[in-house]
């Protein structure tokens, strides 16, 4: 009897959008940041980015997918979206938000209030990037043009930006 080919919600979505991608896996028993799965997958970890969930009081939710070493600033991010603030969405809410769970969330075919939402991230001179696939053990690599077709996303600097004075 073959094996069934594992297939993702995400990767469906690319396929019915015929966008190129190639899917990688990992063995993971448990929730591990990118950092991890990076060093897991051996990539480097400037094309392995991590998707935040945010909440304005507005209640409109904005996704932001940035590189795993960085982090999201909230005043950078709200100004970009047109909100006065930003709080990260408690993890409590991402399922019943997203459609997805910790560990396996991706830009890529959010349902529920997400959908319509405007997706924002940083633009890096890569040709490739690796988003999570949809689910835990899953990472997906496509260009970020295709990634900006299938999610609506506009690249806008949102991460805190390290001073030259910390560097030295």
């Amino acid at each position: 009897m073959a094996k069934k080919e594992l297939k993702t919600n995400a990767m469906r979505i690319l396929e019915k959008k015929k966008i190129p991608f190639t899917y990688i896996t990992y063995e993971c028993e448990e929730f591990v940041d990118g950092v991890q799965i990076a060093d897991k997958l051996g990539q480097p970890h400037e094309l392995v980015y991590k998707t935040l969930v945010t909440v304005a009081k507005s209640r409109e939710y904005y996704v932001f997918v940035i590189p795993i070493e960085e982090e999201l600033d909230l005043k950078k991010a709200a100004r970009v979206v047109g909100e006065k603030s930003l709080l990260m969405l408690p993890l409590k809410d991402l399922t019943a938000v997203t459609g997805y769970i910790r560990g396996g969330c991706t830009a890529i075919g959010m349902k529920n209030a997400v959908s319509g939402c405007r997706r924002k991230t940083v633009q890096r001179p890569w040709r490739k990037l690796i988003v999570s696939g949809g689910k835990t053990g899953m990472q997906i690599r496509l260009t970020p043009q295709d990634f900006q077709k299938v999610t609506g996303a506009v690249f806008e600097e949102v991460v805190v930006s390290v001073k030259t004075e910390e560097i030295l």
